[in-house]
C-alpha cells in the first residue's frame, strides 16, 4: 500500500465538512452539545486511525488511504479546477508511533465506531461517517497531525500500557 500523502485540497476538504457541520449543528441543530458529541468523537477517531493506519496493509489501512486519496481527489479538483489555485503536498514529515498496547486501542475503537454504527439508532450513521472522514483528510497534515497526534497518540499509549499491563 503506498504511503499516505495529503495534498492542501484534501485538508480543505476535510475543513469544509467540519464548517458544514458545525452550521448544519448551530442552525438546525439549535447548538445543543450533545448534538456535537458523536461527530467530535468520530473526528478524533478518524484523526487517530489515519495516524495509526499510514502505510499499513489492514483493513483500517485501506479505509483510512480510501478516505484520504478520496480527500485529495476531490479537494485537488476544488482547488484546482474549481478556483483556480494550487494543491500542494501538506503531509506532516513524521508521523504517529504507536506501542503495541495504543494499536490495541485502536482496535477497540475500531470496534466500538462498529457498534455505533451498527446498533445506536440515537445516533446519526452520517454523523459517524463525516466526522471519521474529516478526521482522516486532517489527521497527516503538517499542523493538525503535530498538534493532534501528540494528545492522541500519547492517549491511546497510555490506555494501551494500562490495557497490555492488566492483560499482557
Amino acid at each position: 500500500m503506498p504511503y499516505l500523502m495529503i495534498n492542501l485540497g484534501g485538508v480543505a476538504i476535510g475543513v469544509m465538512v467540519i464548517l458544514v457541520f458545525l452550521i448544519r449543528w448551530w442552525f438546525a441543530e439549535k447548538h445543543r452539545p450533545g448534538g456535537l458529541v458523536p461527530f467530535v468523537l468520530s473526528l478524533l477517531y478518524g484523526m487517530l486511525a489515519s495516524l495509526a493506519a499510514i502505510g499499513s496493509v489492514s483493513a483500517l489501512g485501506i479505509a483510512a488511504w480510501t478516505a484520504v486519496w478520496t480527500a485529495n481527489v476531490s479537494g485537488y479538483a476544488a482547488l484546482v479546477w474549481g478556483v483556480g489555485g494550487t494543491a500542494p503536498d501538506v503531509t506532516r514529515s513524521q508521523q504517529l508511533v504507536l506501542t503495541a498496547g495504543g494499536y490495541v486501542i485502536v482496535l477497540l475503537l475500531s470496534a466500538v465506531m462498529f457498534a455505533l454504527w451498527k446498533w445506536a439508532p440515537r445516533v446519526p450513521n452520517w454523523k459517524l461517517f463525516f466526522g471519521a472522514f474529516a478526521g482522516a483528510s486532517v489527521a497527516l497534515s503538517g499542523n493538525v497531525a503535530g498538534v493532534a497526534a501528540i494528545p492522541l497518540g500519547s492517549t491511546a499509549n497510555l490506555l494501551g500500557s494500562g490495557f497490555t499491563a492488566a492483560f499482557g
